[in-house]
């Protein structure tokens, strides 16, 4: 019994987006609300990341146990599709591991380059998600399409873009590592989305049993993250040291809008999701004006418009992107694109 009919409606593919939007941008808020909140007793992030695994683990058990029905139906199928397919959770650790990577990287730049310089780099994930689609899944992007994707691209930089403020650096900063970094990050951003989506569509296991195989190796990987990181002080003050109702919240956002993004990759796809993302950071900057009194910029004004006029122009996708098309189908395709 499929939770959701293969062939997706249109609206039901607007309603993940427009969820995963509202609770990314959501996100964004609550989770500057708690960084910023200055108290002593600040959280561990390293410990939120982990906890969010648990509980997206634990969602995606709950969905599998409604889309099976019965609970040695469940048993059946976490046994067989989990415990005894070493295989395919291997297959599905490259993603945790390849974002772990992300993460790392993405602190690294941070730590040697400008906040605004990173911030635009960073954003030729939308890019290179694209080339990654049309190289892993075989599949074509009209011009429109590209012309679409940069045009996003540089609307996210220009909603991003922050004066460079003259900071007073301590730390000796490297732009050179900081750049390799940024690339790495990059690439990483776009293998692992479309990876994922890739593993998703070329075979008919459920959505939920992937989402399992993904987090129970996530779970591992941020677990990892938490000793090397914070281990020391984890031990000294606890786990959840610092968690207040908020954090909880934040918690539960970056859960929720984590299994929606595996729902949109599966019935969309990545470029899709990139969209999504653009939308949701100028709904959270617009809702930081009304709450943090943030002033809207120019640049930030003309970078909504060319979000939006991008979003318009990409459009809903005019092929079937839930599924995979065989390779000879797209030869055509293929040529056709380079010769573009």
């Amino acid at each position: 019994v499929g939770m959701i009919l293969e062939n997706v409606s249109v609206v039901f593919k607007l309603y993940c987006l427009t969820v995963m939007t509202l609770v990314a941008a959501t996100y964004t808020i609550a989770l500057r609300y708690t960084r910023t909140i200055t108290t002593q007793d600040m959280y561990f992030s390293t410990t939120a990341v982990c906890i969010t695994e648990v509980i997206k683990l634990v969602l995606s058990i709950g969905m599998l146990a409604k889309e099976t029905g019965s609970p040695s139906r469940l048993k059946s199928a976490i046994v067989e599709q989990i415990f005894f397919s070493p295989k395919e959770l291997l297959k599905l650790s490259v993603p945790s591991i390849v974002y772990a990577i992300q993460n790392n990287m993405a602190f690294l730049a941070l730590s040697n380059l400008d906040a605004a310089v990173y911030q635009v780099t960073y954003q030729l994930k939308i890019p290179c998600t694209a080339l990654c689609t049309v190289f892993m899944l075989n599949r074509s992007l009209s011009r429109l399409q590209w012309f679409s994707v940069f045009m996003l691209c540089g609307g996210v930089t220009l909603v991003q873009w922050k004066p460079a403020e003259a900071t007073k650096v301590q730390v000796e900063q490297n732009p050179f590592i900081g750049f390799i970094a940024v690339a790495i990050a990059v690439l990483c951003s776009g293998f692992a989305g479309v990876y994922f989506e890739k593993v998703l569509k070329s075979s008919d296991t459920s959505l939920w049993v992937r989402n399992i195989q993904m987090y129970l190796s996530g779970i591992v990987i941020t677990l990892i993250g938490v000793y090397m990181t914070d281990g020391d002080k984890v031990l000294e003050k606890g786990f959840f040291f610092g968690y207040t109702p908020w954090v909880c919240f934040v918690v539960f956002l970056a859960s929720v809008g984590g299994l929606y993004t595996s729902i949109v990759v599966k019935y969309t796809d990545n470029i899709m999701k990139g969209f999504s993302a653009a939308a949701a950071i100028i709904l959270s900057t617009v809702a930081s004006v009304i709450l943090f009194g943030l002033q809207i910029t120019v640049t930030f004004a003309s970078g909504a418009l060319l979000v939006c006029v991008s979003i318009y122009l990409y459009g809903l996708p005019k092929q079937d992107t839930s599924k995979l098309t065989r390779p000879d189908a797209d030869r055509e395709q293929k040529s056709k694109l380079i010769s573009v």
